[in-house]
């Protein structure tokens, strides 16, 4: 009797957060969950009229699109080393910013800036596509008009140039995804005990021991984790990214064309679904394997800090 007794004060205790977990739970469940039916529609060929489940299968025909593709090797390619320098140079650039404005005593400086940082991550890619057209196009851009014919430079068709968008496109996506890593940065920093920071001052540290030696090894898990995310993505690229910004221009393809870009237009072109569900299934196959490879790889160096 005492067992149950207890059980149940357990279950009123718990029930008002399952109560609050079941919007997220019925959310994980119809956005993630549903769908994987849908997976069957990479080894199908579609046919609209007799719907998905009626299909004919087709094996692994849609995955041969990709493969025989001319292009396979550069979408490969753009898709990894973008990602790798996304998840480097975005690292560095967020612990830093999220450093900096740690060092801010002022709350309103802190908060006003905090914004700053954080409002092109919130700007549709529709918008960024258009902010980076007025400063890039060859005819009214500010750099051409603003910059280059003031000082008696030749004015640059960058929308026909490839040399200069591995650059463009990296420096657009640290601008526009910088603020929100840095707010998570930034939080676990808030979250280092101010009692650390006064036994170093109290042994006569700098500040830029301090960070050395107290905020950047207090961040390691944050990183570790933020890492495995980004790593799960690895073979994803931003659609609004590498299709809105270079605005889809054919020229720039050998240095803008990922895979989700080139799925994109030969469903468009070819108006099979199989083949767009096909790269989404390998995508997620590959996701899957580069976390759990990650993961044991972060047992080894340090098992306390691997997340399974």
């Amino acid at each position: 009797m005492k067992k149950k007794t207890r059980v149940k004060i357990q279950w009123k205790q718990l029930f008002p957060y399952y109560l609050m977990m079941l919007p997220g739970i019925i959310y994980f469940v119809i956005n993630n969950y549903l769908p994987m039916a849908g997976i069957t529609v990479a080894f199908r060929k579609v046919n609209y009229r007799l719907g998905i489940f009626k299909s004919p299968w087709c094996g692994f025909d849609n995955f041969k699109f990709l493969f025989a593709s001319g292009q396979f090797g550069t979408m490969i390619r753009n898709t990894i080393l973008y990602n790798l320098c996304f998840i480097i140079i975005g690292t560095v650039c967020a612990i830093a910013v999220a450093i900096l404005l740690n060092e801010i005593r002022s709350k309103i400086a802190s908060r006003f800036y905090q914004t700053i940082i954080l409002l092109p991550y919130l700007m549709s890619w529709v918008i960024v596509s258009y902010l980076v057209y007025a400063f890039l196009s060859g005819e009214t851009g500010f750099i051409n008009n603003g910059i280059l014919k003031p000082l008696g430079l030749q004015t640059i068709n960058f929308y026909q140039e490839q040399k200069y968008w591995p650059l463009i496109i990296i420096f657009i996506n640290l601008w526009k995804n910088v603020g929100f890593s840095m707010i998570i940065y930034f939080s676990a920093i808030v979250g280092i005990s101010n009692d650390l920071y006064e036994s170093a001052r109290v042994d006569g540290a700098s500040r830029w021991q301090q960070i050395v030696k107290i905020t950047l090894p207090c961040l390691k898990p944050t990183v570790i984790t933020m890492f495995i995310i980004s790593i799960s993505k690895m073979f994803y690229s931003d659609f609004g990214l590498f299709y809105q910004v270079p605005k889809n221009s054919g020229i720039l393809y050998p240095v803008t064309q990922t895979i989700d870009t080139y799925v994109y237009n030969a469903l468009m072109n070819q108006n099979n679904p199989g083949m767009s569900a096909a790269a989404g299934f390998l995508q997620a196959i590959i996701g899957f394997i580069l976390v759990v490879a990650a993961n044991l790889l972060i047992r080894k160096i340090s098992k306390e800090d691997a997340i399974f």
